[in-house]
């Protein structure tokens, strides 16, 4: 159930946190568009579509439906062309920042990843600037990839 006045109460397994996380966010896909907004600049779903981690159209489209409906990201036309639909990190879906730079150092400091240990490392030392370069990029709509240090994230 829902505490926070003016959201609609839903049907929940439980009242724990993390099983109202898992039921917004808890597939394969989810949090990769996610990671997607946050930190590689991705809008459209073609760049999602293209994002090398092989998700389907359909499912997809139905993950992007379903962050809009939880009040992840919101869905916007692109100013240049209104035919196309650009999306967009809610805060709501910024504040996931600290989640997936979590997970993403955990996994590197668990399991084989594409990505060097120590750029990893270093993102883990610096929380909080990597957190505030997050904030930044989203607060003034940077579409550039993330940086640390000078250096691509992804």
């Amino acid at each position: 159930m829902s505490g926070v006045p003016g959201k609609p109460k839903s049907r929940r397994r439980s009242g724990c946190p993390v099983s109202i996380s898992l039921e917004l966010l808890g597939d394969r896909w989810s949090l990769l568009i996610v990671r997607d907004l946050m930190v590689r600049g991705f809008h459209s779903f073609k760049e999602f579509l293209e994002s090398g981690e092989g998700i389907a159209t359909n499912i997809l489209a139905d993950r992007l439906q379903k962050l809009e409906a939880a009040g992840i990201i919101i869905a916007g036309e692109e100013r240049a062309d209104g035919r196309k639909v650009n999306y967009r990190l809610t805060e709501k879906g910024i504040d996931l920042a600290p989640v997936l730079l979590d997970l993403l150092v955990w996994a590197s400091r668990h399991e084989k990843t594409g990505v060097p240990c120590g750029a990893i490392e270093e993102m883990a030392e610096n929380r909080e600037a990597v957190l505030a370069e997050v904030r930044r990029r989203w607060r003034e709509r940077d579409p550039r990839p993330l940086q640390v240090n000078g250096r691509w994230v992804f």
